[in-house]
């Protein structure tokens, strides 16, 4: 639903016309990459729009408890935000299906452990848990992104969808694959490959593919289907604390804990 801002003296609109939906979330998702709060002058420059404007839609934030300002002026999201934003999150059932298995992996292999599903070319993070202890923490965050092609749960889920070279090819289309680190795979052919031995092993790693230091193994997560997978577990281990031939040993601990959990899991729902 738009809404429409007052006439101006002259019974015009303002110059950047109404301070419709769009308008009102660009400034909220503006907002959520300015933790520490964002001036209203900032703010205007960053969704193109006239101070005016982003006032009024800030204003609409701030009724709603989206949005509040504090002592300096800088506007930042609000309580109420961050209480619906957890509140949904902790309801989500994935998140109540896979969150034990997640614990247990962390506590057992001592690393941080990760659930995230495919999103076109990049994988999202929907759940998260910490080594449960160390200085060094990974900088993954839930509801953060990564290309797929660089990860070990993009490349796991990406192995149940392309199965030919020419399936490869069309999902790369014409924008060449990121490299973000020396050991990324960026070609066609290598990612076919790779996707196929992933199909018969069972299992991917990220041999430090998307962060230097850091590798990783996944495995499926089968929460709404047999034989598609809703998305992926991964342990991301430092690379000198928890070398990758140390987490390839231990997989079938990992397959087994996750086998366990899922099995408690369905014996508590059909109660």
């Amino acid at each position: 639903m738009q809404t429409t801002p007052p006439m101006d003296a002259s019974g015009k609109q303002p110059p950047d016309g109404p301070v419709g939906s769009d308008r009102v979330l660009a400034v909220l998702l503006e907002l959520a990459r300015h933790p520490s709060g964002v001036g209203l002058e900032e703010m205007a420059r960053s969704v193109a729009g006239s101070k005016p404007t982003v006032h009024r839609a800030l204003a609409s934030l701030r009724r709603a408890g989206l949005a509040e300002q504090d002592g300096r002026g800088h506007y930042l999201l609000g309580d109420e935000f961050v209480r619906i934003a957890f509140a949904f999150h902790e309801a989500r059932p994935e998140h109540v299906r896979i969150q034990g298995v997640l614990e247990t992996l962390a506590a057992r292999f001592g690393e941080t452990v990760h659930y995230a599903v495919l999103d076109g070319r990049d994988v999202v993070y929907r759940s998260k848990v910490d080594a449960p202890s160390g200085p060094v923490r990974l900088t993954s965050s839930i509801g953060g992104r990564n290309p797929a092609h660089a990860t070990g749960v993009g490349k796991l889920l990406l192995s149940y969808r392309l199965h030919s070279l020419e399936d490869v090819t069309g999902w790369i289309g014409d924008r060449p694959l990121e490299r973000p680190t020396d050991n990324t795979i960026v070609t066609a052919a290598g990612l076919h490959r790779e996707l196929a031995e992933i199909r018969e092993r069972g299992y991917s790693v990220d041999d430090q593919e998307n962060e230097p230091g850091v590798n990783c193994l996944a495995l499926p997560a089968f929460l709404t289907s047999a034989i598609v997978p809703s998305g992926a577990i991964s342990i991301s281990a430092l690379a000198y604390r928890t070398p990758l031939p140390e987490l390839v040993r231990r997989v079938a601990e990992m397959r087994s804990i996750i086998a366990g959990q899922k099995s408690q899991t369905q014996r508590k729902e059909a109660e």
